[in-house]
């Protein structure tokens, strides 16, 4: 069976785009690790799948694979990508607009120059929500890591996916690699768990790496963004408006604290189109 894909980019965090409005499609974890196999495939860190929604304020209900075939709940790259998406093949006429995900309903709206602009929901710090294996989250978390017994120290909380903050004084040098898949394999973490490494520059900019379930380290990572200026504005160490730079660019992040949604600014890139074989 022959499949129409558009390949898109936020910041070189980088997806394939499915269409699937009758619901009819299914992937199975195999293909979709083909699909984004960079050299049997396409190449992608996620492919999103966009269904029709049964939520009548929903635009498009879309889901999101990683590269490894595992389903996860949210992405803010992606997210914008989806947008760009609808609105440049009149599949929605406005700019503004209401998408289904795993995590509920996101908002986002295609600015004027070209950047879209996307909520990415209210931080959640409950134990249940993240998941975390013990019954109380109390930030900062102190992780005991079975590879060499380091200890790390992180904030954790979700953005409708887990994410851990770790503050490092240069993101260059950091052991993102192994700290990342140590704390990933945690069993802090029953789901698993994207690592944000975090270097302030001073109050409204940071540095962030991002190791990501199912993908590994990441060119850019929205919720990972979000997630670090939520972890540095709680340290006390960020104002409210943050430039984040990734090793893909810079996303702008706004969180005006506890109880209010986190905002994200940034780029959303058709690539290009293509059929292929499945």
């Amino acid at each position: 069976m022959n499949i129409c894909f558009t390949k898109m980019q936020g910041l070189g965090n980088d997806f394939i785009v499915l269409e699937d409005f009758a619901n009819a499609l299914s992937l199975t974890a195999g293909q979709i690790r083909r699909l984004a196999d960079r050299r049997l495939g396409i190449g992608c860190d996620q492919l999103l799948l966009l269904q029709a929604s049964d939520l009548q304020q929903a635009a498009v209900r879309y889901r999101i694979f990683n590269a490894d075939g595992g389903e996860v709940e949210q992405c803010g790259n992606g997210l914008r990508c989806i947008a760009r998406y609808l609105y440049d093949r009149g599949l929605h006429d406005d700019t503004t607009l209401l998408v289904e995900t795993a995590a509920g309903i996101v908002r986002a709206e295609l600015l004027a120059d070209g950047q879209v602009k996307v909520a990415m929901g209210i931080p959640v710090f409950r134990a249940e929500a993240i998941p975390l294996s013990v019954a109380e989250l109390h930030n900062p978390v102190a992780i005991a890591l079975a590879d060499g017994g380091d200890e790390v120290t992180a904030m954790v909380l979700s953005l409708g996916n887990p994410h851990a903050v770790l503050s490092v004084a240069d993101t260059a040098s950091a052991e993102v690699e192994r700290l990342g898949t140590a704390i990933q394999r945690h069993g802090l973490f029953p789901a698993g768990v994207n690592v944000g490494f975090m270097q302030v520059i001073d109050r409204q900019r940071i540095r962030l790496r991002v190791y990501e379930r199912g993908v590994g380290e990441t060119l850019a990572c929205g919720t990972g963004a979000c997630a670090a200026t939520i972890a540095g504005i709680l340290n006390g160490d960020l104002d409210n408006e943050v430039t984040v730079t990734l090793q893909g660019g810079d996303l702008q992040v706004s969180w005006q604290g506890e109880g209010e949604p986190v905002w994200m600014i940034g780029p959303a890139i058709e690539v290009y189109t293509g059929q292929i074989a499945i």
